[in-house]
């Protein structure tokens, strides 16, 4: 009996990888920006710039089906209002520099050569959060962040373009239940494959 399954999970591995590589897998690097916000009393009510970069996989299961997982940096100050150092008796802090090391798997749909639907989860791991917060001895902001995003990618021979919209699943603030912090993102971006 485990000889047959074992059998049976070697044919079927055998079986996908041969359809992964006559699909093509194709490695690629990917630099753009991040217009990003922070929805929460304590933070100003706008977007704030920051930029990514990284690489990205594309593994073909089809002529319309992909995945598409990815591994990036990304850098983005966040504009905070007074409130945010009166609730939290910080000193005058008036921006927090957030930088995230973002892992999504996307799942991509291509209508056409042409164009790649995005759509999937992301787990975000904050790398360092501003030295501000830090030698005010708090730690304002969870280390991780569950996002899912949607968006579009534009192949034109190994160039991609893509423009995407995250929203953040996870609640941020790591300081207590007060305010509820959760992300928004613009990614916005260029990428070549290989």
């Amino acid at each position: 009996m485990k000889r047959n399954f074992v059998t049976i999970v070697l044919i079927g591995l055998g079986l996908f990888s041969g359809t992964v590589f006559a699909q093509g897998i194709h490695l690629g690097v990917k630099v753009g920006t991040d217009i990003k916000k922070l929805t929460g009393k304590s933070f100003s009510d706008q977007f704030s710039y920051g930029y990514h970069l990284g690489g990205q996989l594309e593994i073909g299961l089809g002529k319309v089906i992909g995945i598409q997982p990815e591994v990036y940096f990304s850098q983005v100050n966040i504009d905070t209002t007074d409130k945010f150092s009166q609730v939290y008796q910080f000193n005058k802090i008036s921006s927090v520099k957030l930088q995230y090391l973002n892992i999504p798997i996307l799942l991509s749909i291509k209508p056409n050569k042409y164009v790649a639907l995005l759509v999937g989860p992301q787990y975000g791991i904050l790398m360092n959060k501003d030295n501000t917060l830090l030698q005010n001895g708090k730690q304002a902001f969870k280390n991780g962040d569950f996002s899912m995003l949607a968006g579009i990618q534009l192949n034109i021979s190994k160039v991609r373009l893509y423009g995407r919209y995250g929203v953040g699943l996870s609640e941020l603030n790591d300081i207590d239940n007060q305010d509820k912090w959760k992300s928004q993102t613009i990614h916005l971006g260029l990428g070549l494959t290989f």
